[in-house]
């Protein structure tokens, strides 16, 4: 076996693992869907309904995945419950599919005029500064020269926190005092990484500010000084959300996707909950590709979001 089957081996056997609660979760949710039936009638598909909400799919796409299996159902005419793993896999990968979570390859970057710039925004608490540790990390192995920005200057421990991982990664962290101003770590940082020749910037940014309207207002001051240096940035708006809080994450998705133009998502947390459908129904509801999940504590279990490498795990 050569060096990348190995380590893609490895990749599915950190998501394997990452995905067990959740996967056992369903699996004995499933089991007791469709004890004592022998076909796919309205009793099983009232309770998949039961199963796939508090899985925390979330309503809206558990309808969407329920009305697509009892068109089949109608179709088909007669389906065994023996086929109901195969084809709830199928209606989910074809949801996946249809709402713009695109495959992306390990840790590559887009050609772009000067280093390319991730703007992270997320609350407190949901693995926010470890998710931009890994990121910088994995960026790093992949031969990607990578700054970091501390532009949450709102708490003294964000400043903190960033500077652990940039040590622990050894990279090179622009920072200013708690208090200073966000849009002027912002302007520091991408100056130095455009001077250094850094291919990526990482900016942190605060994880609450006092309104939504204050949130929005601060995140718009730091994109207009980003572009300032690289008029194109950033080139991604990365949101971060922990998906062990389920239906929690559904509500931070919403207020930040109207504070700012979220372009991508990561979910962290995967490995220590029951409630991984969270990453199927917020792809479907915010039509905003999920790119990242985090699915442990090492630094290789931040992966790259396949969708059907994720349902293939979730189904195996």
């Amino acid at each position: 076996m050569g060096i990348f089957g190995f380590f893609d081996k490895k990749k599915k056997q950190n998501l394997d693992e990452g995905l067990a609660k959740t996967k056992e979760s369903v699996f004995v949710k499933l089991g007791r869907a469709v004890i004592g039936k022998s076909k796919v009638d309205d009793e099983v598909l009232d309770n998949l309904e039961e199963v796939l909400i508090s899985s925390d799919v979330g309503v809206d796409t558990t309808l969407k995945i329920i009305k697509r299996i009892e068109e089949r159902v109608a179709r088909d005419k007669y389906l065994g419950v023996d086929e109901l793993n195969k084809i709830l896999k199928e209606e989910i990968t074809a949801l996946l599919d249809e709402n713009n979570s695109a495959d992306v390859s390990d840790f590559d970057l887009p050609e772009t005029d000067g280093p390319y710039v991730i703007m992270v925004v997320g609350v407190n608490g949901v693995g926010k500064t470890t998710t931009i540790g890994k990121l910088a990390y994995n960026f790093k192995q992949a031969g990607k020269k990578v700054v970091l920005g501390a532009a949450d200057t709102f708490r003294a421990a964000a400043i903190e926190q960033l500077e652990i991982w940039a040590k622990r990664v050894d990279v090179p962290i622009v920072k200013q005092k708690m208090g200073a101003d966000p849009a002027s770590v912002t302007y520091d940082t991408i100056a130095s990484a455009k001077a250094s020749g850094a291919d990526v910037v990482i900016i942190d940014t605060a994880g609450r500010l006092h309104n939504k309207v204050n949130l929005m207002n601060e995140l718009s001051k730091i994109k207009k000084v980003m572009q300032k240096i690289v008029p194109e940035a950033p080139h991604e708006v990365l949101l971060i959300l922990d998906g062990s809080t389920g239906q929690n994450a559904f509500e931070q998705a919403k207020q930040f996707t109207l504070a700012t133009e979220v372009t991508a998502l990561a979910l962290t947390k995967l490995d220590g909950t029951a409630k991984g459908g969270v990453v199927i129904g917020i792809s479907d509801q915010f039509k905003i590709p999920v790119k990242y999940i985090g699915i442990g504590e090492k630094m290789e279990h931040l992966q790259i979001f396949r969708k059907h490498e994720f349902v293939e795990s979730l189904f195996s």
